[in-house]
Formats: structure tokens, C-alpha cells, sequence
């Protein structure tokens, strides 16, 4: 593997643990408040990646790693515990706390964003001609550090949006199938979330996930960058 296909992957590993640990942490902060304290105290409140590599080294370390290799990008997944009995009694929270890992990752997008908005303001980034994951905003220098902010920002503003899309389908086991529990009567919600957890319907539900996201995701990707760049006809 080359210098830059290295840089490059460690690039995307460390945005990809950023947005890890906000989602996770997001989970667990929500269901604090909630009233269920189970990943707070598993230590899944916290920005450092270490409590949740250990909690998920296959889906934080080796997939992540094998699908760059594979692909040139990254995906792959952790956990926050929680108790399957404060969610039975608590639908309508525990829709609260599934939505707020997607939340998170939407809140990266805009940040990532600003970044990418202000650095163009201050006339260090540029529109690209072409735009990828990587290259959603570029610079004229081809190399230092503001080509190597533009690629951060361009990662952590594709893969949030792909992460807060992919998670929000209605489809066991992602957030979504939880979080529409808050338009459901709470006898609903609960039925839907025991649905979710069953092994079954979880495996189909992300064999099925996989299988439309990739057409669902270009529409909220061209829509993205329309709203980034307003009048460049995207969107």
C-alpha cells in the first residue's frame, strides 16, 4: 500500500472513530436522561475510542480496516448496552435514545460543513470540479495542512450523512425501526422494538438495508451538496 493510500486510510479511520464515539455517546447520554443508566455506566458516554474498540473490536477495527482495503472506504459498527426492560416499559424513550445516534451524525454533517464553509470564506478551500467522499471541497495546493483539513472535513461530511441515512430506514436492527416508534401508541412501539430484536428479522432487516441503500443514498447525497453549495446545480 502507498504513503498516501496510507495517509488517506488513516485519515478516514479517525473520522470514522469520531463519528463512532458521537453516535454511541449520543445513545448512552439519551437513555441517562431516560432514565436506563446502562451504557453510562458500561463507560459508553465517552468520546475515547478505547471502551467502545472493546466493546466491538471486529465491527471498530477489522471491518472497518478489511472494507478500506476492499474498497477504498470505511464502514463498520459498535454498540451501547442497554436494559431490555426499561425499553418494554419505555418505548417512546427508547425511541428517543435510538433517533439520537443518528442525531449525532447529522450534527457532524453540519459541523463538518461550517468548517467547509468558513474555510472557503477565508479562502483556503474550493469547490471541487468533481465531488467523491474525500473531495467534497478541495484546495489549490495539492499537499499541507489545509489539503489534509479539506480531506478530513470531506470524510466526516460524507460518512455522517451515509451513517444518519443508513441508520434512520425503518428496518430492524438499524435506529430507524426503533425511532418510528415515537409516531406509534406505546403498545405498538413495543411490539415493534420486540420485533427488532429478534435475531431473524435482524439479519433480513440489514440484508434488505444493504441492498436499497445504495440507490436510496444518492438522491440525500446530491441533496447534501445542493444545500452546501447553494445555486451550483446539485440538488
Amino acid at each position: 500500500m502507498s504513503p498516501h493510500a496510507l495517509g488517506l486510510g488513516l485519515l478516514w479511520y479517525l473520522a470514522f472513530l469520531l463519528s463512532l464515539c458521537c453516535h454511541e455517546s449520543a445513545h448512552a447520554l439519551a437513555a441517562r436522561l431516560g432514565g436506563d443508566p446502562t451504557a453510562f455506566l458500561a463507560g459508553s458516554m465517552t468520546l475515547n475510542p478505547i471502551p467502545h474498540v472493546k466493546r466491538e473490536p471486529f465491527g471498530t477495527v477489522i471491518v472497518p480496516l478489511l472494507s478500506y482495503i476492499a474498497g477504498g472506504w470505511m464502514i463498520g459498527w459498535a454498540s451501547a448496552p442497554y436494559n431490555p426492560a426499561w425499553r418494554t416499559q419505555y418505548p417512546h424513550r427508547a425511541a428517543w435514545m435510538a433517533l439520537s445516534g443518528p442525531a449525532a451524525n447529522f450534527s457532524l454533517v453540519l459541523l463538518a460543513a461550517a468548517g467547509i464553509r468558513v474555510g472557503m470564506a477565508l479562502g483556503y478551500f474550493t469547490q471541487p470540479s468533481s465531488v467523491s467522499f474525500t473531495h467534497v471541497v478541495t484546495t489549490d495546493a495539492p499537499d499541507g495542512s489545509a489539503a489534509t483539513v479539506a480531506v478530513l472535513l470531506s470524510i466526516l461530511f460524507s460518512l455522517n450523512l451515509l451513517l444518519a441515512a443508513f441508520n434512520l430506514l425503518p428496518l430492524p436492527p438499524l435506529d430507524g425501526s426503533t425511532a418510528i416508534g415515537l409516531l406509534l401508541p406505546a403498545s405498538w412501539a413495543r411490539r415493534l422494538a420486540d420485533i427488532g430484536s429478534n435475531r431473524t428479522f435482524a439479519i433480513a432487516g440489514l440484508l434488505i438495508a444493504w441492498k436499497v441503500f445504495g440507490v436510496l443514498f444518492r438522491p440525500v447525497f446530491v441533496t447534501a451538496l445542493g444545500l452546501l453549495y447553494p445555486g451550483s446545480g446539485y440538488g
